[in-house]
């Protein structure tokens, strides 16, 4: 019986190295994670000399990801306030005239479940992009929607979300000078009351 316990023990300790390494690894890509206005980026990710732990963190957190000055990568998962996006509720990012992300490629946003996976369903489009042919406001600013369901007036700036809790992701290919020296900030989420 002896030869359970040991057993037992390799897969205890195991078990809690696994976990520790879970809890570095968090906490590092934490400390590499810039949020404002409710959008994260991590700025490292993709570098070549970072070390071998930042490395690791930044890999779990955003994999097989680009350095920042070829794509920028921003996530959200709540808006404004702070509470939790949630396809309950219906909300809208305003970006004032001329401050669409700058870039040299394109950009897009894409609406995913909390994992990161896109979202499909017969709901509409959960990606807009700069392709997209969005339709500006009469002082040039573009407002996208994010809800359930599309109403009349929004369809070409829509973003489908899904029926609970959801993430948002923006890219920018290429990103101009204001996003890769730092000054560009992407609005707020903000949720729109009827």
């Amino acid at each position: 019986m002896a030869g359970s316990g040991i057993v037992q023990g390799v897969i205890i300790g195991l078990t809690l190295a696994y976990l520790t390494t879970i809890v570095v690894l968090s906490a590092v890509a934490k400390a590499e994670t810039r949020t404002v206005n409710g959008w994260s980026a991590i700025r490292k990710a993709g570098r070549p000399g970072n070390g071998l732990l930042v490395r690791a963190a930044l890999q779990k957190a955003l994999p097989v990801v680009n350095v920042f000055e070829e794509a920028a990568y921003w996530t959200a998962t709540s808006d404004k306030a702070g509470r939790r996006l949630s396809g309950e509720h219906a909300y809208r990012l305003h970006f004032p005239a001329d401050q669409l992300p700058p870039n040299d490629a394109f950009w897009s946003l894409t609406a995913t479940d909390t994992v990161g996976y896109m979202i499909s369903g017969r709901a509409g489009r959960s990606s807009v992009d700069s392709h997209s042919g969005l339709v500006k406001n009469t002082d040039g600013s573009v407002d996208i929607l994010l809800q359930p369901h599309q109403s009349s007036d929004t369809a070409q700036n829509w973003i489908a979300t899904p029926a609970g809790r959801f993430k948002l992701m923006l890219r920018a290919y290429l990103p101009g000078a204001a996003i890769v020296d730092g000054d560009y900030e992407v609005p707020p989420v903000v949720e729109v009351r009827s």
